[in-house]
């Protein structure tokens, strides 16, 4: 069961993570008319959230197939969980107010996906 639910906390990280890649001209698109560095700078956060999720994903599935109840395996579970709930914090306080149902999704998924690596590698 452990592995299960591993594995689906990272699914849904690497699931959100490169749903992040893909609308990214339009999302900066839909900031109107700003600046050239704003556009970048739009750019490169929306980028980096969704390389964040993937990398989380990539982390907690790797040490769960090469040892699942290593000290070490359990220390990137703990950083996971943080990471995921800083996210969620962030997302809460900042996106989950904007009226635009996939940035009030985030808080969710940060903290399922945190919940779910937490039940099965520490607990």
């Amino acid at each position: 069961m452990n592995y299960v639910l591993l594995y689906t906390g990272s699914f849904f990280l690497l699931a959100w993570g490169i749903a992040h890649l893909f609308p990214t001209k339009s999302v900066v698109a839909g900031f109107g008319d700003i600046s050239v560095d704003n556009r970048r700078i739009i750019t490169m956060e929306w980028i980096i959230e969704g390389v964040v999720l993937i990398f989380v994903a990539a982390v907690v599935a790797s040490v769960t197939m090469i040892d699942i109840a290593s000290q070490v395996s359990r220390m990137v579970y703990w950083i996971a969980f943080a990471t995921l709930n800083v996210l969620s914090v962030i997302s809460l306080l900042t996106g989950a107010k904007i009226n635009f149902l996939p940035f009030k999704l985030c808080p969710t998924i940060f903290t399922a996906s945190s919940v779910l690596i937490l039940v099965g590698g520490v607990v």
